[in-house]
């Protein structure tokens, strides 16, 4: 499993954005990294962002935010489509033990770290559960 997608420091803004760092965000977009800001805006919730996402043909990002809400279309569409690095990450997100440890194992803990973060946010906090399906 070699594609990760974005270089580590993408990765940790990416992590940054999610916790609604806006500087980091605004960061992203200005860099050429807005399919990160707005995957890290449709974890947060923003369906504004979700279907930039689509849109824009990120339908990998968008399956992974709906993989982490346990969306089984999302989740199927990823390991069908190719995308098992992102496939674990949703299961690190969901606080899946194997893929965390998978991680620590890949010396990738700052994806747990990631992974934590989101968690957190999806555990406290109340999302709209409307969004539209994958």
């Amino acid at each position: 499993m070699e594609r990760f997608y974005y270089p580590a420091k993408i990765w940790l803004a990416f992590g940054e954005a999610v916790i609604d760092n806006r500087e980091i965000a605004e960061w992203l977009l200005k860099n050429g990294f807005p399919e990160v800001a707005a995957l890290a805006h449709a974890i947060r919730g923003s369906e504004e962002a979700t279907a930039w996402l689509f849109k824009n043909k990120y339908y990998h990002l968008a399956a992974l935010d709906a993989a982490i809400d346990e969306n089984i279309q999302a989740y199927t569409w990823l390991q069908k489509n190719k995308h098992p690095f992102l496939v674990v990450f949703a299961d690190a997100c969901r606080g899946n033990l194997a893929a965390i440890r998978w991680f620590h194992e890949k010396n990738m803990g700052a994806f747990v770290m990631i992974a934590k973060r989101i968690k957190d946010l999806r555990d406290n906090t109340t999302f709209d559960y409307h969004k539209k399906k994958f």
